[in-house]
């Protein structure tokens, strides 16, 4: 066990299902105190939540589309209204929403898509800061960013990837605006791994392709990912780290 995780309040946008999903439960078994936030799928959530508490954290569920930066605002505000505090925040909520090559791009996809992936990060890591300001023991922000963000996506995901180099660029600027208030801004940055994300946008014929380009000759799994969030969360092991992306791709990209 990591041990000053224990206590920490975690909230992590995007946390039913995936990636999000398995962070929230490797903080659990650490005794972190998690929010789960979800938009549409709540039975996945509730099950994250129990997941969480049975693994020796606490947990709640809190729900939003994380497009409205209203919705943003409140989740920080209900999770400090929960449980006193908000230590780490893991911006993890995006999707690529539909595939289209550039010709057909209009302006509500483009909205849409740098809604969910790029305004939400900043808009709930403005609300987040406020709050780690105002207790004065700084904090934690982890975005997560995308392999996409470094080549480009694969066809018809241009936006989304697009939005993820948003993000990338976002980390280090932060890192070095709130790097005097002791809060630390990093970034994990997934290859491709087996979460419903590519279930839904991934044919079985591209995700062999991407197979063909891993080293590991596999795709990852969404609790290969878990050990990135716990180590950029401690301060034990990452305290003088900030504003780095760490790549977790099977040797997919080596930048």
């Amino acid at each position: 066990m990591i041990e000053d995780i224990e206590g920490k309040v975690v909230l992590i946008t995007g946390a039913s299902t995936g990636i999000g999903a398995a962070a929230a439960v490797a903080f659990g078994r650490n005794k972190g105190r998690v929010v789960v936030h979800y938009n549409q799928s709540e039975s996945e959530a509730d099950n994250v939540a129990q997941q969480v508490t049975r693994a020796g954290g606490e947990a709640i569920t809190l729900q939003g589309d994380v497009k409205d930066s209203k919705v943003c605002k409140l989740l920080v505000a209900d999770t400090v209204k929960h449980f006193g505090e908000i230590n780490v925040l893991i911006n993890n909520a995006g999707g690529l929403i539909k595939r289209q090559p550039v010709q057909d791009i209009d302006d509500r996809l483009f909205t849409e898509v740098v809604d969910l992936n790029s305004r939400s990060a900043v808009m709930t890591t403005g609300a987040a800061v406020s709050a780690m300001k105002r207790q004065g023991k700084g904090g934690v922000i982890i975005n997560v960013t995308s392999i996409a963000a470094r080549h480009g996506g694969a066809g018809g995901s241009v936006l989304y990837a697009s939005s993820k180099g948003f993000i990338s660029t976002m980390t280090r600027g932060f890192a070095k605006e709130l790097v005097k208030d002791n809060i630390r801004v990093n970034a994990v940055s997934p290859g491709v791994i087996v979460t419903p994300f590519h279930d839904r946008y991934s044919t079985p014929e591209l995700l062999e392709n991407f197979r063909a380009t891993i080293p590991m000759d596999r795709l990852g799994e969404s609790n290969e990912c878990t050990g990135a969030f716990l180590f950029l969360a401690s301060e034990q092991m990452s305290s003088y780290v900030t504003g780095q992306i760490l790549e977790v791709n099977g040797g997919q990209l080596m930048p």
